[in-house]
Order: structure tokens, then C-alpha cells, then sequence
């Protein structure tokens, strides 16, 4: 066995390789031991143990190519770990624009210890950019856009996040009716829309511990008489389940839109005023023809 290593020792690139195997292997038995941890165990949120198996894999990965990077060097490098210590490693580190480095990876940290989003949220970043949560890493945050495209962002540049997947969303559907129909009537025709509203999106209402529905779908009132110079304007809301958001707001649109035309409720449209100057020059020349 001591004549294998040796050996081994002997072809420095031999070692490396070896290295590199064994890196990898560990870091697949990990990721594996944890995957299947989290599959067989349901004391966290789905959501919340894909966020820790994602920072996990990171973490795990990094870990791994800077052991073999060193461990690389120091195979060419005598007295390696001297070296670094004369040099001084942190000035090296600090130096090369470890600076950056160290900022996405205190903010990937504190992205997960705050809580501020999970794997398979949908959030937007910065006021910009709208997708769903892919892979949270030490430095990188993943979001996969609505389009398809998979937007890769430091975890230092993210400023602001809007997220849409925490624990609650209240859906808010704004209705702009002409000022020709009767206030009254309108009221009651849009109460009629929120009975089916709440009888169709049932199973996405947000219930509390006791299993109550804590806000059905309602007429929240008359928010502007003078919305846009168009009409009056009503709003509907329903507090709903974070993860069903999207589906309960697109069926909610429907059924409004649905009701207001079988009651032939007409909705403010946008006119536009065309003035145009005619000057007396003009006038004569058309006299004239």
C-alpha cells in the first residue's frame, strides 16, 4: 500500500486527477445525502428545503474547486502553505478583488437567513426583472424569466425584491365603468361576480389554521369617480393562496369580464380630441377652388 502512494506521490499529476475524483465523489454523496434527507423528511416547506439543498450545492461545489486548486498548487509550490503565509493571504485575496466576492456571498447568506425568497418564488429584482427563483447560490441568484431565458444576477446587485410567493397574495382587480351606468346597479352586478368569483376559486382562498376562509373575494368600492377622465372606477379584492395567485387572478378576470357582459354593463373607452388650426390663407385657396 505505501509503495502505491508512493507511486502516486512520485507523478504529481497523477495526484491531482486523484484529487480532483475524490472531490467530486464527495461532493455527489453529500449532495445525494441531502437530496434524499429532505425527500424523507417533512418538518420544513417544500420550497424552503429546495432553498437549503440549492445553497447546500453551492456551497459544497466552491468548497470542493478551491481545495483542488490549492491542493494543485501545492504540488508545484514547496512549502505552500509558508508561502501564502509570507505573502500574506488575505492582502492577495483582498488584492485579486475578493472584495466582490465576499459581498455576494454575505448577501446570498442573507437572502436565505431573512427569508426574503425561496426556490420557486416569482419575484422581481430591482424593479426590473420578473421570473421565477431557479437556483439560489453563494454568489449567483438564477431566475428563469417568463420567456424562458435564465437570468443570472451576483447576489451583491440585488437591491430590491418583490415577492410574490410569501405565504399570501391579495388579488386587486380595478374595473372602469362608463358614467352612463347606475352606480347601484353596477355595485350589485359586480357582488353577483364575486359569489361566482369565490364558489369557482374556492380551493385558492387563503384559509387560516382553523381551515376559515380569512378574506373571500368582495366589492372593495367605488376607489375613483373621475378615474383617467374616463369613467368611475370600481375595485374587487380576495385574498388568496401565494402559490395559486396567478390562477386564481386569471379566472377572477374572467368571470368579471364574463358577468359585465351578460348584464350589457358598458366600460369606459378612451376617446381622443383631434383640434386642428386653420389659418385664413388657407380658407381663400379652398374658396377659390
Amino acid at each position: 500500500m505505501m509503495d502505491r502512494l508512493d507511486f502516486l506521490h512520485q507523478y504529481k499529476l497523477t495526484s491531482i486527477i486523484l484529487a480532483v475524483a475524490i472531490a467530486w465523489l464527495i461532493v455527489f454523496i453529500i449532495n445525494k445525502v441531502i437530496h434524499n434527507f429532505f425527500q424523507k423528511t417533512n418538518f420544513l416547506e417544500e420550497r424552503k428545503e429546495q432553498t437549503i439543498e440549492s445553497m447546500i450545492r453551492s456551497f459544497t461545489k466552491y468548497t470542493a474547486t478551491l481545495t483542488v486548486i490549492f491542493f494543485a498548487i501545492s504540488q508545484y509550490v514547496n512549502n505552500f502553505g509558508r508561502v501564502l503565509a509570507g505573502a500574506g493571504i488575505v492582502g492577495v485575496i483582498v488584492g485579486f478583488g475578493a472584495q466582490s466576492l465576499i459581498k455576494d456571498i454575505l448577501s446570498g447568506i442573507f437572502l436565505i437567513y431573512e427569508k426574503q425568497l425561496h426556490k420557486g418564488d416569482f419575484i422581481t429584482v430591482n424593479n426590473t426583472f420578473n421570473g421565477i427563483v431557479e437556483e439560489i447560490g453563494l454568489r449567483f441568484l438564477k431566475v428563469r424569466e417568463w420567456s424562458g431565458k435564465l437570468l443570472t444576477i451576483s447576489n451583491g446587485e440585488v437591491k430590491q425584491i418583490q415577492n410574490y410567493n410569501i405565504d399570501q397574495m391579495r388579488v386587486i382587480e380595478r374595473v372602469v365603468v362608463s358614467y352612463r351606468e347606475d352606480p347601484a346597479r353596477v355595485m350589485g352586478i359586480l357582488e353577483i361576480a364575486c359569489e361566482k368569483i369565490n364558489e369557482t376559486n374556492g380551493p385558492c382562498l387563503k384559509k387560516d389554521s382553523s381551515d376559515c376562509i380569512v378574506e373571500p373575494f368582495q366589492v372593495y368600492g367605488m376607489t375613483s369617480i373621475n378615474a383617467n377622465f374616463r369613467g368611475i372606477e370600481y375595485t374587487i379584492t380576495g385574498l388568496v393562496d401565494d402559490t395559486l395567485y396567478w390562477n386564481a387572478a386569471k379566472e377572477a378576470r374572467r368571470i368579471i369580464a364574463q358577468t359585465l357582459y351578460d348584464f350589457q354593463i358598458q366600460l369606459a373607452e378612451d376617446t381622443m380630441v383631434v383640434k386642428s388650426q386653420v389659418s385664413p390663407a388657407s380658407v381663400q385657396r379652398a374658396d377659390r377652388l
